[in-house]
């Protein structure tokens, strides 16, 4: 006990030096740690203000008063590979064994509006998600699948709009009632510019065809989420955890702005706003991290924007395991990493989640690994005991603390970025992009120095691994899905095809709303890739500025 005494003692008093041998501390977001925390750190907070009621504003403790005692988080699994026919096997697997979401990845081309005969495509069909060219590639993809009975979230952006009206053409062709369609587009394009690239259209434009589909969304399919956005992908490529909260809040804001500019009322379009972030291993502080956020959101939405409606104030999100984090080498231990994550993920209050499967640093998952996966959420759900009460670590001394540290520096960078006009002007100049590289350089200069410890990378190593079995797409899928493709063009009524493709032009010129344009083009069987192409004659496309 002795021995212990100097480090209480500096935690408590910051007068009393701790004794050289005690190293300092610091999160993965470069917020100073302290060996103890009392109620000293709080002496400042307040209840009611800061944290209140679970289902009440700021909704630090949760959006819902009863969270997972009423329902719990929606269990999804990020699938998708190949062609149509393997993903739909997948999903019916996944469902068998207790998904209560599907989560569909798409493949490159589909990604950045390239049909999958396109030069540019060769090599990528069906590669890292399924290839979906046309409403019978959607139709293939969830056949036997009653798409009202299940929540489908959709991994795509650039192209969102296009793969929501071919998902509401196949609920129509099967007689489905589309008003009862539930689920999530990712729609997120500020992020593509900023960390991950899968965008077409320049920023101004891009917003316009986001809009469009907020307004087309909120009057045809009221129960689905018309954006995701999201923090994953910035987390990703490297930003830490304050800049995940602060640079996707700073998104949300530039979609708030452009709906309101468009004409669209706040109440009417932000209950239907999600959001989507990232679980790392730094468990404590990614708890805070979600606390912190659903408190900007809450205060960004009632202050700046004059929100009225409590589920405008609510921030609610999806989030994933950390794919940065898993590694090839000994990657048995990515299962440990991955429940980590998901714990952590729970007990910071998210709506759904997808838990990555612990062969993914090595290829898509097998269908054994993606069960793992699964299942590391189930044993959460059924056996820890965490959903028995809400929001759990509230009052800790160091979570709160850590909360209000997220909170005061991601508002400090949300001020920097109103300063340079906002986030489209932030992404312009290249500032959140140099912050991101800065931070993800940072982090690599610590694993390489070994300050920051990668078990079973650099340190922990093992002189032989065995292999483990990989996922792999068939080499025959790409010409068949070509095939397909050129089947259903040879098919097609051309008269109605070519009309339909010159309305989503002269739509996107106009300034109309293009969803009617470009659900009437996906059920005139036009591609994703054509339909794209229509709006960059009128759009061009963007070309990334170096940030050096």
């Amino acid at each position: 006990m002795s021995e212990r005494i100097p480090v209480v003692e500096a935690a408590v008093n910051p007068a009393a030096k701790p004794k050289p041998e005690v190293p300092a501390q610091e999160t993965s977001s470069h917020i100073p740690v302290r060996a103890l925390y009392t109620p000293a750190d709080l002496a400042s907070w307040d209840y009611d203000r800061d944290v209140g009621y679970p289902g009440d504003f700021p909704y630090t403790r949760g959006v819902q008063a009863t969270m997972y005692r009423g329902r719990l988080w929606t269990m999804r699994q990020y699938a998708g590979m190949g062609d149509a026919e393997e993903s739909n096997k997948r999903y019916k697997y996944l469902l068998a064994n207790g998904t209560t979401g599907l989560s569909v990845a798409f493949d490159l081309p589909t990604q950045i509006g390239l049909d999958s005969d396109n030069p540019l495509a060769v090599g990528e069909v069906g590669k890292v998600g399924v290839a979906i060219d046309s409403i019978e590639d959607m139709q293939r993809l969830f056949d036997g699948i009653d798409l009202t009975k299940i929540s489908t979230s959709m991994t795509i952006n650039a192209t969102a709009s296009i793969l929501l009206a071919l998902y509401v053409a196949v609920a129509r062709r099967q007689g489905m009632d589309i008003r009862k369609l539930s689920g999530t587009v990712q729609n997120d394009v500020l992020k593509e510019y900023i960390a991950r690239g899968t965008y077409i259209y320049p920023p101004q434009q891009a917003m316009r065809i986001i809009t469009d589909l907020f307004a087309w969304t909120n009057e045809n399919v009221p129960d689905w989420n018309t954006i995701s956005i999201s923090g994953y992908h910035m987390r990703e490529a490297g930003s830490t955890a304050v800049q995940e909260v602060a640079f996707t809040l700073g998104n949300g804001i530039a979609y708030v702005e452009a709906a309101i500019r468009a004409g669209l009322a706040v109440d009417k379009f932000a209950p239907r706003l999600s959001f989507f972030f990232n679980a790392h291993s730094n468990f404590l502080e990614e708890v805070a991290k979600f606390r912190a956020a659903r408190r900007m959101w809450a205060k960004i939405m009632r202050d700046k924007f004059k929100a009225k409606n409590p589920k405008s104030l609510m921030l609610r999100f999806h989030t994933q395991t950390a794919g940065s984090t898993l590694t090839a080498q000994q990657p048995e231990n990515n299962i440990v990493r991955t429940a980590i994550q998901a714990m952590a993920a729970v007990l910071g209050g998210t709506q759904s989640l997808h838990t990555n499967s612990f062969d993914e640093a090595l290829a898509l998952p097998t269908e054994a690994s993606a069960r793992i996966a699964l299942r590391t959420q189930q044993v959460i759900a059924y056996e820890s005991g965490t959903p028995q009460t809400v929001d759990p670590l509230a009052g800790s001394y160091y979570i709160e603390s850590l909360t209000n540290e997220i909170e005061k520096r991601a508002v400090d960078y949300l001020e920097k970025i109103e300063a340079m006009g906002g986030m489209l002007k932030a992404i312009e100049r290249g500032y959140v992009q140099q912050e991101i590289q800065n931070a993800a350089y940072e982090y690599q200069q610590a694993v390489d120095r070994q300050d920051a410890v990668v078990v079973g990378v650099n340190r922990f190593h093992m002189e032989q691994e065995h292999a483990v079995p990989i996922q792999r797409i068939d080499p025959a899928l790409e010409p068949r899905q070509v095939e397909r493709l050129r089947a259903v063009r040879a098919k097609r009524n051309a008269e109605t095809w070519e009309a339909a493709i010159r309305s989503v032009e002269d739509t996107a010129r106009s300034g109309e709303n293009l969803m009617p344009r470009i659900l009437a083009a996906v059920e005139a069987n036009a591609t994703v890739g054509e339909i794209s192409d229509a709006m960059r004659k009128v759009y061009g496309e963007y070309k990334e500025a170096v940030v050096i």
